[in-house]
């Protein structure tokens, strides 16, 4: 069996039976290619069958060494492979596993980078006394964003029927098209009604996305991540040091930060709907960091 082949029938595989989200496979599409790349450039073989160890040896040297690839993106690579490898066992394509001795690069486990409190006030801030064209939108964007700590993705993909304003919550569809449950929080009832009501009639259909661009389309996440830069600026808040998925963590921080005796870590993990409670652990972490620091802020010296 040719790779490509292999290749389409493994995406196609986490497409439909996993249920694996268009980021995710785009990356595994893009890792795999770029093993195919390596084989090509070299004049390997491009058999399924004919692909050892050795070989992937060579790939990822060549990564690390020539491409300058970090341990977290390496790592990223080589779990796609190992995820290839396991299937392709599995569906009885190879005998013998290609990833075989193949370690993961062990690397650093980076804090998330967050807003503060005051961070985040600037910014609401500047979303309530906007008047441009598009600030209602943006003011609920925004302060959705950093109440809910939903995914960039989640957020474009909303449709008016995921919204119960009764009973003020929303469905959002995660990763592998899970469903979760959000509770919205008080200052977001209002903000959404007013949005509604600016809306046309047609827009407001069931079906229909809740944010949408210039054009009147749906609101894609690079529109999104683009409005997002350009709002922190005019909030006068640093547009190269925070990202959308900053704001996810800028959620999980300060509610752990400022809520202790209502949220535990398991409660966080549902809100962000994580797999796996040892992704949701990072933020116990920040949280420690912050305590660090206060206790080396103490002067013990005196005047």
């Amino acid at each position: 069996m040719l790779l490509s082949h292999a290749f389409d029938e493994f995406l196609l595989y986490l497409q439909v039976e996993r249920n694996y989200s268009k980021n995710t496979l785009d990356s595994y599409e893009y890792d795999l290619k770029t093993l195919h790349d390596f084989l090509t450039r070299h004049n390997r073989s491009l058999q399924l069958e004919d692909l050892i160890p050795s070989t992937v040896r060579r790939y990822i040297q060549e990564m690390v060494l020539k491409n300058n690839l970090s341990p977290r993106t390496m790592a990223r690579k080589i779990s796609c492979l190992k995820s290839l490898s396991k299937y392709c066992l599995k569906e009885r394509f190879i005998n013998s596993d290609f990833m075989s001795g193949i370690e993961t690069p062990k690397h650093d486990k980076k804090l998330p980078v967050y807003m503060t409190l005051s961070e985040v006030q600037k910014l609401f801030g500047y979303l309530e006394q906007s008047e441009e064209r598009f600030a209602m939108r943006n003011h609920l964007m925004f302060k959705l964003l950093a109440s809910t700590g939903m995914r960039r993705q989640e957020l474009v993909d909303l449709t008016w029927k995921q919204v119960n304003f009764e009973n003020m919550t929303i469905k959002v569809l995660g990763k592998g098209k899970k469903e979760r449950l959000l509770p919205l929080h008080p200052m977001i009832h209002q903000l959404f009604l007013d949005y509604r009501d600016s809306l046309l009639a047609h827009q407001i259909h069931h079906e229909e996305p809740i944010f949408r661009n210039k054009n009147g389309e749906k609101l894609n996440p690079r529109g999104l991540h683009k409005i997002f830069k350009e709002t922190l600026e005019k909030a006068g808040l640093p547009p190269q040091r925070f990202s959308l998925h900053h704001m996810r963590h800028t959620f999980a921080t300060l509610l752990l930060q400022e809520n202790k005796e209502n949220v535990d870590i398991r409660t966080l993990q549902e809100l962000l709907g994580h797999e796996s409670l040892a992704t949701t652990s990072v933020y116990t972490h920040v949280d420690f960091e912050q305590k660090r620091k206060a206790i080396n802020s103490f002067n013990f010296k005196g005047k």
